[in-house]
């Protein structure tokens, strides 16, 4: 025991413990840097630099570490480059981490949900803005298991480098145990040493992993308050100077309250002297020889609700997207207040950043199918998050607004839930606070209902129904509820291959329709015998 005790605290050995972790460092740090360049270029549109990252990827992980780190110390020199065998060895486990680092942050990036970025791309979010505030949250909670396994794995690997290195441990030690011929206590002392190297890599793995845990309390995650995602400022933090919040988008002039009182013929003539919404002309649009919408013209006015009606794959949600540009189409125009989403004055389409900030000042909120609330954000932080990034308003006054939307839809009681521990109902309801925030001047819904147990649909519904009636919204709903349509719509729409079959006043379409395929689909969605029982 004494024999190892002193083989474990000699010098000589010890000395090759700073050379192995500093190889060890720079090959990571190279190797993080290597990897986010390969990691982009190979989530890059550009199918060349792509092509690149593939290629230098299947090269460094196809050869082994140990010819590159003797190419990298003996090969260099004929090209003029010369390292010292710390910088050989270091730049060797960099080119040959880096692929396998792509790989981890390429998974990260590739596994946050979809809709996800949709919903930031429809709340106005620029690329860098999602990727900031959005993608990386989750994405690096996702990888710092896989990189902790790497560290160590690139620890253990830097003992290749006792090819061209005397300081390396592992060399030492070999070199200890055949002049002294003692290889049991050396090379266990030996091992002991990069035991304990490796706990610490595992440890400092497991802090950051406590560190970032969403279910921790937020006054409890220490740095991680720091990053540049961190959560709003808790109620009763020191006041910040006050910011407006976004004015409040131009609706109809009828008093919101009695709108839904009125007649219907009354209501029919105030909503025709209002200033147009949305208007699409002649759209267009296709996936490879499928036809989803087919010279597709419609007009909504200021104040109106439409409801959409039609069978599945009928159009309705491409339709909802292209009105907020999240889907290009194949031909004919979309104007949003006598406004060209998406495309410049000259006719060009607008870069992503551009695209983003037109949605963000033009208003079209929307509620999606399966809720995209941000999974690593309470249902304060969802609402609040996007009025301060995308809209600038301060701490205080973002977080001010999403409580009396919280409050509006009965949820005051969750600010601080994340959305996993939410029902689907309350979900939903909060995914419809956070598009109500910037006071959008349309509000899309796609089938806000359809990702819902049956029980958790009225809650959902009575929302969208009030917001209808007090606040006079312009609304175009996808929904197969056909008695909300009724009691709520203005109009009803129905599609079906693409294009309208059949549009008029909601009640009038939805008891009395006038073409076949409408009258067939009201008949299999059984709305005959309700709906004209409130006729």
């Amino acid at each position: 025991m004494e024999l190892f005790l002193h083989y474990l605290a000699l010098p000589y050995l010890l000395r090759g413990i700073g050379f192995t972790v500093a190889v060890t460092g720079l090959g990571l740090a190279g190797g993080l840097v290597v990897g986010l360049v390969l990691a982009s270029m190979q989530l890059s549109r550009f199918a060349p630099l792509a092509a690149i990252a593939r290629g230098y990827t299947v090269i460094f992980r196809g050869t082994p570490l140990i010819l590159q780190m003797v190419f990298a110390y003996d090969a260099l020199p004929h090209i003029w480059i010369k390292l010292s065998a710390m910088g050989a060895a270091g730049l060797a486990l960099a080119a040959n981490e880096g692929p396998f680092i792509a790989e981890i942050l390429r998974s990260g990036v590739l596994g946050v949900d979809r809709g996800q970025v949709l919903a930031g791309q429809a709340l106005g979010m620029t690329p860098r803005l999602l990727m900031r505030r959005v993608i990386a949250p989750q994405a690096i909670r996702t990888m710092v298991p896989a990189l902790g396994n790497e560290s160590v794995s690139a620890l253990k690997n830097s003992s290749l480098a006792s090819v061209i290195a005397l300081e390396e441990l592992t060399l030492r030690s070999t070199q200890l145990a055949s002049s002294t011929f003692d290889f049991f206590s050396i090379f266990f002392a030996s091992g002991l040493i990069y035991l304990g190297l490796t706990g610490a890599v595992s440890a400092i793995q497991l802090v950051v992993e406590r560190a970032l845990d969403l279910d921790r309390p937020a006054g409890r995650r220490g740095f991680a308050r720091w990053l540049p995602w961190r959560r709003v400022q808790p109620a009763g933090a020191s006041p910040t100077p006050e910011a407006p919040l976004p004015a409040a988008r131009a609706v109809a002039p009828a008093t919101p309250a009695t709108a839904k009182a009125q007649a219907p013929g009354e209501r029919a003539a105030a909503l025709a002297s209002h200033d147009v919404a949305v208007r699409i002309t002649a759209l267009c649009k296709s996936y490879g020889n499928q036809v989803v919408l087919d010279e597709l013209d419609l007009t909504i006015r200021k104040g109106e609700v439409v409801a959409l009606l039609g069978p599945s794959g009928s159009g309705k949600s491409t339709l909802l997207r292209c009105i907020n540009h999240l889907e290009s189409w194949d031909g004919g125009q979309i104007r949003v207040g006598g406004r060209r989403l998406g495309y410049r004055p000259d006719g060009q389409l607008m870069s992503p950043r551009d695209l983003a900030n037109e949605r963000a000042s033009v208003g079209v909120g929307m509620v999606f199918q399966q809720f995209n609330l941000f999974s690593h954000l309470s249902a304060l932080e969802n609402i609040a998050g996007p009025l301060r990034w995308v809209h600038g308003l301060s701490p205080a006054d973002a977080e001010r607004r999403a409580r009396q939307l919280l409050d509006r839809v009965g949820l005051g009681h969750r600010a601080d839930a994340l959305p996993r521990h939410l029902s689907g109902g309350q979900q939903q309801r909060v995914a419809i606070a956070r598009a109500l925030a910037p006071n959008p001047s349309v509000l899309l819904l796609d089938e806000p209902t359809s990702a819902l147990d049956p029980e958790l649909v009225s809650e959902v519904l009575d929302v969208i129904r009030r917001l209808a009636i007090e606040d006079g919204l312009t609304m175009i709903i996808s929904t197969h509820q056909l008695r909300f349509a009724d009691e709520v719509a203005d109009r009803v729409v129905f599609l079906s291959g693409g294009s309208v079959v059949e549009d008029g006043p909601a009640h009038e379409v939805l008891t009395r329709p006038r073409h076949p395929l409408t009258a067939r689909f009201l008949s299999v969605m059984g709305a005959d015998a309700p709906l004209k029982a409130v006729s």
